[in-house]
């Protein structure tokens, strides 16, 4: 029977893979980094935003060294076992990355790296999925912070409001 002409797969993506090369360079970086620092952290974040990010790197720039990526990418350099440790004991760092974790790498002293990474706290707006740490109240009567457009979209969060000449106000 002959092939269909209509079930064809078409990459609609114009975006080219990195490929193996691209993963080599990273490994033999984060190795050339590994040899020229004395330690290597892990750590985790949650909902990073970029900007903020590359301030705290900016900042600790002249002495160490940020890799984030591929957690495989990176293990693979740190080595997965034994037998592909790069430095003695290098393996167990390569099982602590999990989930959005990365690479930090440098000749600072412990108790300096944990204080700095505890000093830098940023607020920020919150986004989707994040719990509210404070408390908000707003008391019955006119709300005058709100237009009228956002009537709908506060009584479906469940709060009782109607709109009053134009006003929203909590009843």
């Amino acid at each position: 029977m002959p092939k269909s002409k209509r079930n064809k797969i078409v990459s609609l993506s114009k975006t080219k893979k990195k490929g193996k090369e691209h993963k080599e360079s990273i490994v033999n970086s984060i190795r050339e980094a590994a040899e020229d620092y004395n330690s290597i952290y892990v750590f985790s974040f949650e909902n990073m935003r970029n900007l903020k990010f590359k301030e705290f790197r900016e900042k600790l720039k002249p002495t160490s060294r940020f890799f984030l990526g591929s957690n495989k990418v990176m293990q693979v350099a740190l080595g997965r076992s034994v037998s592909d440790e790069i430095r003695p004991g290098l393996y167990k760092v390569s099982k602590l990355l999990r989930g959005d974790a990365g690479l930090f790498l440098t000749n600072m002293p412990r108790d300096e790296v944990e204080s700095c990474f505890n000093k830098f706290e940023e607020n920020d707006f919150a986004r989707t999925g994040t719990i509210a740490t404070e408390k908000v109240e707003l008391l019955e009567g006119p709300l005058d912070q709100f237009t009228h457009e956002m009537e709908p979209f506060l009584r479906k969060q469940g709060m009782p409001v109607r709109l009053n000449k134009g006003q929203i106000s909590v009843s």
